[in-house]
């Protein structure tokens, strides 16, 4: 009596692969739902794109899918939009320097509460010491802490030392108030580490700093990476504590300055999509080049077994 030998698992795999349906691959109507949603994404930031090359009347007169019917009417198209979004415009805004002014705000404000956190949350991991605990969780409770209770406190005290007006000033609050969510992303990221490699160095004598800088940081690299595009996006795109802390003026950063495009009479509103298109640029260059770790850096840590 003979027993059929069931196909072997590679056989399985090589098959399952070419039909689509082996562990980790989509199904068609997750793929085409998915492709909906990204199509769907895309609308604003296409109507966004058309508006900013469209003259004044163009952008008045008619909506933007207008000029996709049309694309050959090139009394429609203008790339003066761009020449006056990027030096000192009717409105007395340069968008160009407020492009500068973001990025003197933004770099700073997530470089340094990365190192600051990535300090910390190693000490929260791997050193023993008196409250260990107990200061964590007093940390992490102020992520329910809304930002905006703190903004009158700052302001007095930045008052009182001469700090209103200065980049310093904001970098300051954005590094206070990103501060918590950085330790609690790389705690956890860390405690979900190996412990042997932490012990192996000791063992060969490495100091904690040694441990933290050629071990630790490398291997989270998806956590700093995955916090850094929170505080990246969260920083760029803010508004209003920049408006508060630096205002108008020379500091101006490109939030503040896109809302300040449009007069009261409505003069430099044709600028209002050249200028947005602008500003998003940079947020989703950062994002698809660091989005491989993203996932990975939010859920390592979360489940443990």
């Amino acid at each position: 009596m003979t027993t059929a030998v069931p196909p072997s698992t590679d056989a399985q795999v090589i098959r399952q692969s070419k039909a689509g349906s082996g562990p980790g691959s989509a199904t068609w109507p997750v793929r085409i739902f998915v492709t909906f949603l990204c199509l769907i994404w895309l609308i604003p930031v296409l109507g966004l794109l058309i508006s900013s090359f469209r003259t004044r009347d163009a952008q008045f007169n008619s909506g933007w899918w207008t000029a996709i019917a049309n694309p050959l009417e090139f009394t429609q198209w203008t790339v003066n939009n761009y020449a006056q979004v990027l030096t000192t415009n009717d409105s007395g805004i340069n968008m160009g320097q407020a492009f500068i002014n973001s990025f003197i705000v933004t770099v700073p404000a997530t470089v340094i509460p990365i190192l600051i956190a990535a300090f910390a949350a190693y000490a929260f991991t791997f050193m023993e010491w008196k409250g260990r605990d107990l200061v964590f969780v007093i940390i992490v409770g102020l992520l329910v802490v809304p930002n905006q209770v703190a903004l009158v406190p700052l302001l007095k005290l930045y008052s009182s030392l001469g700090l209103n007006g200065t980049f310093l000033a904001v970098w300051l609050a954005h590094i206070g108030f990103g501060m918590p969510l950085a330790v609690y992303i790389l705690r956890n990221y860390m405690s979900s580490l190996p412990k042997a490699v932490i012990e192996s160095a000791k063992i060969d004598g490495a100091s904690h700093f040694t441990t933290f800088w050629r071990l630790i940081i490398p291997m989270s690299t998806p956590a700093l990476a995955s916090f850094a595009i929170f505080q990246f996006l969260w920083v760029w795109n803010d508004l209003l504590i920049a408006l508060l802390f630096l205002g108008r003026g020379e500091n101006t950063i490109a939030t503040v300055a896109l809302q300040g495009l449009q007069g009261q009479t409505g003069q430099g509103r044709e600028l209002i999509p050249s200028a947005g298109f602008i500003t998003i640029i940079v947020p989703l260059m950062v994002f698809l080049s660091l989005q491989r770790y993203f996932i990975r850096g939010m859920t390592s840590g979360a489940v443990k077994g």
